[in-house]
């Protein structure tokens, strides 16, 4: 037996209603089931814990020191630089590096954009040759 992937990684979140609408204008399919609010890009999934609940005394299922902004995220996008751009620009999202050569999880190199979601998360979106 072996590990066969990830299937989803969680995170606090601060700004809500920010944070739901900018992932949206990425394209994501965002799904709110209480305080989780769970976010799809394809197969992928992330949680973001709303404030009520990763601020509450007995919620221990998290990192210990998990608070906004912890998150490191990498997606991979399927489309040209200057669409990135673009959908990046109406998200509101600044472009802080990038276009940049990085090896990524695919064991290969690809070129990546950094920008920050509302909470101040880093995303970086990998563009595959």
């Amino acid at each position: 037996m072996t590990i066969a992937g990830i299937d989803h990684a969680s995170l606090p979140m601060q700004n809500t209603d920010a944070m739901l609408a900018f992932y949206r204008e990425l394209g994501l399919d965002v799904v709110e089931l209480g305080p989780v609010v769970s976010m799809y890009a394809g197969s992928q999934m992330i949680n973001f814990h709303r404030p009520e609940l990763w601020q509450r005394d007995g919620f221990t299922l998290r990192a210990r020191a998990a608070t906004p902004p912890c998150g490191d995220l990498c997606f991979v996008w399927n489309g040209s630089s200057d669409a990135l751009g673009k959908l990046l620009a109406d998200a509101g999202a600044a472009i802080e590096e990038g276009p940049v050569t990085r090896h990524g999880g695919r064991h290969a190199d690809g070129t990546s954009v950094y920008v920050r979601d509302p909470d101040g998360n880093l995303l970086e979106f990998m563009i595959y040759a």
